[in-house]
């Protein structure tokens, strides 16, 4: 059997075992190296020596299964491991394995090099081709230019591991900066020599200074020119973003002025000299609107904070470069250390948002310094791993129509793709009637695996007629998606003009070659390219989102495009089997889609599919539990149920003050009882009762209860005390629970009334119980740590993972609630010393937390107090964080002066004062007793003097 080493791997000492197993391997001789399955892991081991072992998988590519070399793993300690991910392995349930088992346990993959003894690892394995592998050896500054399915994410984001120091990925999509985060930490990846931040262009923006207001988009934009459509009959919203972003405000020196706009050259603008005064007027009109609407254009920011910028990453790479303009690239390389310590990815041909981007006006940043465009290296990635032949073929067949039209737009786009997909695939072309499309939409529309597209948003409404899956984009909203199957409604026939336009003067003999010839257009006057681009481009992001199959409506089946293209069709019966998904593939689905910023469909899921409607107890969030607490506390009342309500909500919280006001102001018995017995642990009892009678359901092996719950209500759905399932399978500890939930779609960065999220849950159980520390924590920690995104002086500062400041922050948000708690009372950690965090204090059961949680390094008090000292807010160290404040020597909290970043369904988030989040005044109110509320109430500056007990004036 072929095997194959990880590009990673670090055998060490044991080079020569490893050597000889992988030998052993080759021959297929498994007895000698003793393989065994690592049960329940996909995983197999075999030996090194008497304690090492290597760590092994297995992949399929065509027919032949291959052996994958991942890990040594020294002195049998599997709890190391980077891929087994702090997973205890029990020698006595190690099965003996053999070949047939291998195979049967292998995995599928695209590619496999031919003879290549090397692969790479994100997600998935990635085996480079020949073009591939000479660009990932390239230093930099690089330029990599490849199309949709290229594997140009993964060869970029694998060139960043080869980098140290402070690295940047930036991008214009949220999405893909959080999925290229995730993909480069797949599989626990780490690497002590980088810090890297993947961020959007927004989020990059908001490092130097978060803007006022909101980033306007297309669609805000659009809205405000049907305004002025009568002025300017001439131009569309379409034209007129590109020209305000692409143009006027493109150069990093700031906007252009009328004198410098007129002054332009023929090719440098859209519209023809008599009409750019009346444009740059519309201009100056947007730039007020802008202000006046709470609104910010990120180029125009970008222009701005030129002088913002700093030194600060050792190495940048900007991920689908063609959606920035100049002054947003310039801004960004701005940032680098040593200039030149850059790649830059994209494709041209894939530009549907308007921004006039060009390789060549690129190129010219470069000139501006001799030597950095000498040494600046182009690469073209051709091969096309993911869309079948036929798709490739039509895509393929589009670029050399636009090619003979308009000449070559610049020498970096002037290729054509192969497809390296086993797939052949199928383009077909289907009559615009009735009866197709209601047999179309009858096998679809209950099937994530078929989407349909449309040319513009305002073409939904039609297309929704005629099919009821929720799966309806705009081709704006196409980038970034990939489906099976691509039914594309009514592009040509609703634009006939202009894709006539497009085909005009080409031939079949002008597609009949294999490569593209470079030339440019003749005419410098012809802006025909500029007019009709967006028609073009559209049309092959449109196509590239098909995987395998694509099915175009059309009622002119004559169009000389359709007819170039060579599609077929007719009125022939579908040969597509009905298909439906599961339930969990829908919310999997909407779960993807809402990361995406595709909040539209995602809702049409939830609410045509998923129909999941609101859960039918209360909720105690502060909208419903300020009246609770508030009717409790009043003597009139009458009711023991309220006051138990309180109770229950005292205890799950630990707000114990609550109890205490119940028996000495109300004597109220059950609280007066509790209150009496305190020193016999009474109050502990009831609490923990009362946490299992909430968690019963979730310490179960079998919880399809709790499922279908999430179906009913949602997965992230609201449980009487205001947590999601998820933050409740967190607390119960129950890993198969929570990965179920992830898996369709639970969103780690929920919170409750407190501020808390599913980690906060986690790490407030495993500072109080050592075997869950050990245990459940490690796993649970590696999929619900998510970024935290603060601001600081008014930038953004993105707290990673892996940096040292991020888990005692995180200790912090989730112990605020109780740091002031009788309930949490002990003679190791008295609640009369503590006026804040201390590092005694965050490191309890800090020895039993996993590798994978905490190194084994940073386990010393000397280096939790070196991080709080560097990270408050008057420390002069660099980078100075100011994440809390000292309220005495060695005590700390939180800085009031930061804000967090929550989630509020538009993909840009909304930023809220840390102690408004984590409900600092109602804490003060229920247990922040002697220094802690003395401590509280000074960061939080409040002066009230007032009893913190009368919550109505908190």
């Amino acid at each position: 059997m072929r095997v194959l080493t990880y590009a990673g791997l670090e055998p060490g000492r044991l080079k020569t075992a490893l050597n000889k197993a992988m030998a052993a391997i080759g021959r297929d001789d498994w007895r000698s190296v003793d393989l065994k399955k690592l049960a329940p892991t996909p995983y197999f081991r075999i030996k090194l020596d008497q304690a090492s072992r290597l760590l092994l998988s297995f992949v399929r590519y065509r027919d032949e299964t291959v052996c994958l070399a991942l890990e040594v793993i020294p002195n049998h300690a599997y709890e190391k491991s980077r891929f087994l991910r702090g997973a205890r392995v029990d020698e006595a349930l190690i099965e003996e394995a053999d070949a047939a088992q291998a195979e049967a346990a292998a995995t599928p993959v695209r590619y496999l090099h031919p003879g290549r003894g090397e692969f790479h690892l994100l997600d998935k394995v990635i085996s480079f081709d020949d073009a591939q592998e000479v660009i990932y050896r390239l230093p930099p500054p690089a330029i990599l230019v490849g199309s949709a399915g290229s594997g140009k994410t993964a060869l970029t984001l694998e060139k960043m591991r080869q980098a140290e120091g402070e690295l940047l990925y930036v991008t214009q999509s949220p999405w893909l900066a959080r999925n290229a985060r995730e993909l480069y930490f797949a599989n626990g990846y780490r690497n002590d020599a980088q810090e890297p931040q993947f961020l959007a262009y927004r989020e990059f923006l908001e490092t130097l200074k978060v803007p006022e207001g909101r980033e306007v988009n297309f669609q805000a934009f659009k809205a405000w020119f049907e305004r002025h459509r009568q002025q300017y009959r001439f131009t569309d919203a379409h034209q007129c973003f590109e020209e305000f972003r692409g143009v006027i405000g493109s150069q990093p020196e700031g906007a252009l002025d009328e004198a410098a706009y007129l002054a332009l050259g023929t090719r440098q603008s859209i519209f023809p000299a008599e009409r750019r005064a009346a444009v740059h007027q519309l201009f100056r009109r947007y730039q007020a609107w802008l202000a006046d609407s709470g609104l910010y254009d990120s180029n125009l920011v970008a222009q701005r904070w030129q002088a913002l910028a700093e030194p600060t990453y050792d190495f940048v790479v900007v991920d689908e470069v063609q959606d920035l303009t100049n002054a947003q690239l310039a801004l960004v390389l701005k940032t680098l250390r040593k200039p030149g310590q850059f790649l830059l990815c994209g494709d041209s041909n894939q530009i549907v948002h308007p921004n006039f981007f060009s390789w060549s006006a690129v190129k010219g940043l470069f000139w501006r310094d001799p030597e950095l465009a000498e040494r600046q290296t182009l690469s073209v990635l051709r091969v096309n791993y993911r869309n079948a032949r036929e798709v490739t073929r039509v895509a393929n067949d589009l670029l050399k129509i636009k090619h003979a039209r308009f000449g070559s737009i610049d020498r970096e786009s002037n290729h054509l793709v192969e497809s390296a997909s086993d797939e052949t695939g199928e383009v077909r072309l289907l009559a615009d009637k009735d009866a197709i499309k209601r047999d179309l939409d009858a096998r679809t529309r209950a099937s994530t695996l078929f989407a349909v597209l449309v040319l513009r948003d305002e073409d939904k409404a039609e297309a929704r007629k005629h099919f009821r899956t929720p799966l309806v984009f705009s081709v704006h909203e196409a980038k970034g998606l990939e489906y099976p199957n691509i039914i594309l409604y009514r592009f040509v026939s609703d634009q006939r003009q202009a894709y006539a336009e497009i085909c005009e003067g080409v031939t079949a003999a002008d597609l009949d070659k294999d490569e593209l010839d470079y030339r440019r257009a003749r005419d410098k006057q012809d802006k025909s390219l500029e007019i009709w681009k967006f028609y073009v481009n559209a049309l092959y992001v449109a196509l590239t989102r098909a995987v395998e199959r694509l099915y175009l409506i059309e009622s002119d089946h004559g169009h000389p495009l359709l007819q170039l293209l060579g599609v077929r069709g007719g009125e022939a019966r579908l040969e597509i089997e009905s298909s439906k998904s599961s339930r969990e593939d829908w919310e999997r689905e909407a779960h993807r889609l809402e990361q995406q910023g595709k909040q539209e469909q995602a809702e049409a899921i939830r609410r045509d599919i998923l129909r999941t409607r609101q859960v039918p107890w209360p909720v105690w969030n502060w909208e419903t539990a300020t009246p609770m607490i508030e009717r409790a506390r009043d003597p009139r009342e009458v009711s023991n149920k309220v006051r138990q309500q309180l109770l229950d909500f005292a205890l799950w919280h630990q707000q114990e003050r609550h109890i205490e006001y119940l028996s000495d102001t109300l004597h109220w018995n059950p609280a007066v009882q509790l209150i009496a017995n305190a020193r016999q642990g009474s109050i502990w009892r009831t609490r923990d009762s009362l946490v299992e009678r909430q968690l019963g359901a979730y310490h179960k092996k079998n919880f399809k209860d709790i499922l279908v719950q999430c179906d009913q209500y949602g997965v992230d759905h609201r449980t009487p005390m205001d947590a999601t399932p998820l933050m409740l399978a967190a607390l119960a500890g129950n890993l198969p629970l929570a990965e179920a939930l992830l898996e369709r779609g639970a969103d780690p960065e929920q919170r409750d009334l407190f501020g808390h999220n599913a980690l906060s849950y986690a790490l407030g159980r495993a500072v109080e119980d050592e075997e869950y520390a050990a245990d459940p924590l490690g796993a649970l920690y590696e999929r619900l740590a998510t970024p935290l995104d603060l601001e600081v002086e008014g930038r953004l500062i993105r707290l990673q993972p892996q940096q040292g400041e991020y888990l005692p922050l995180q200790l912090m948000l989730a112990g605020l609630k109780v740091l002031g708690s009788q309930l949490t009372h002990s003679q190791e950690y008295p609640i009369g010393r503590r006026y804040g965090f201390y590092a005694d204090y965050l490191m309890r059961n800090i020895t039993h937390f996993p590798a994978g949680v905490l190194r084994p390094e940073r386990r010393k008090r000397t280096y939790f107090n070196q991080v709080l000292a560097r990270a408050e807010i008057d420390s002069g160290y660099r980078p100075a964080r100011k994440l809390w404040q000292r309220v005495r020597n060695g005590h700390y909290l939180p800085s009031p002066e930061l804000k967090l970043r929550v989630p509020d369904g538009d993909g840009q988030g909304r930023w809220l004062p840390l102690y408004e989040l984590l409900a600092g005044r109602q804490i003060l109110a229920g247990n922040a007793y002697l220094m802690v509320g003395e401590s509280l109430r000074w960061i939080m500056k409040d002066d009230s003097e007032h009893d913190p007990l009368d919550f109505g004036l908190l």
